[in-house]
């Protein structure tokens, strides 16, 4: 099997300089590329900046109790581990890898990803 490659960026030295709003979801853009940032219980993830469903901006959504990201839409639920819709439409929300890193915040996309943007 063959593994995937990462292509790393640097957004933000630390935390603190990402701009959360009181929902604890943020809006970076990333090698030109928008993209939602989650922070549930002390922990960041990253998936795509808007549903799959119909579009809507997922960082005007909300976190539920479990860090699942709510689409402001329609109420869709994902997973921010795995990109699962939770509550069973049968959509799937692209998610990124993330790493906090002594030098800074940096997300991963896959080189073929790169090319796609």
């Amino acid at each position: 099997m063959k593994e995937n490659k990462y292509l790393w960026f640097k957004i933000a030295d630390a935390v603190s300089e990402l701009q959360f709003g009181g929902n604890s979801l943020a809006i970076v853009v990333v090698n030109g590329k928008k993209i939602t940032l989650t922070k549930h219980n002390g922990l960041l993830k990253a998936c795509a900046y808007a549903c799959p469903h119909s579009g809507g901006i997922l960082a005007d959504g909300y976190l539920d109790g479990l860090g699942n990201i709510v689409c402001p839409l329609h109420g869709y639920k994902f997973s921010v581990e795995n990109g699962r819709n939770i509550t069973g439409e049968g959509y799937f929300l692209k998610t990124y890898r993330i790493e906090e890193r002594i030098e800074g915040i940096f997300v991963g996309f896959q080189e073929k990803e790169i090319f796609n943007f």
